[in-house]
């Protein structure tokens, strides 16, 4: 019961004191799942993020869900997911019954356009480190970059980007392996 204590506690501190959504929970998620309690490597955070991106649902939950199934199984999947969402669901809850009383007022405005600048920097410093990691060699910086310009001219869905980078993935590893074999 302790370790599903912690699950819950450490996923409702993730959720409850990050603002901007689940790309801005990586820095957080980076920091008290993989250096912090050793729940997950890096390279297992940036593969439940991938397949988070690309399930129905929020990616900070299905990340949690993930985390905690790997941790305790059902019961930890639970017990992390709930964790991650209850600050959220009690803070909507309290913001929804005051927002349109205070929401036309400058400070709250200008508070939002400031947290917004910051959830920015929060998700390019989490996209810099998770580069780092993920992009190793050529034909890893070719599918970032592909899919990156892609992203930006196209309105692909990120799964055609998420599939078509596994494949390619595939594809790159077999060659490799077949011309070490030659």
């Amino acid at each position: 019961m302790n370790e599903l204590l912690s699950l819950f506690l450490t996923f409702a501190r993730i959720g409850g004191l990050t603002f901007g959504g689940g790309y801005a929970m990586l820095p957080m998620l980076q920091k008290e799942v993989v250096e912090a309690k050793h729940w997950a490597t890096e390279e297992e955070l940036m593969d439940y993020y991938a397949i988070g991106q690309c399930t129905p649902g929020v990616i900070a939950i299905n990340t949690a869900t993930f985390i905690g199934y790997k941790q305790k199984g059902l019961a930890g999947a639970l017990f992390a997911t709930y964790g991650v969402v209850a600050p959220s669901w009690v803070i909507i809850m309290i913001i929804a019954a005051f927002i349109s009383n205070f929401a036309d007022l400058a400070i709250v405005q200008n508070a939002f356009a400031g947290i917004q600048v910051c959830v920015v920097v929060l998700i390019l410093n989490a996209v810099i480190k998770l580069a780092k990691k993920s992009v190793i060699d050529i034909p890893t910086a070719v599918i970032c970059i592909a899919v990156a310009l892609l992203s930006i001219v196209t309105d692909l869905s990120p799964i055609v980007f998420v599939i078509a980078a596994g494949v390619l993935g595939v594809v790159i590893q077999s060659l490799k392996a077949k011309g070490a074999k030659s």
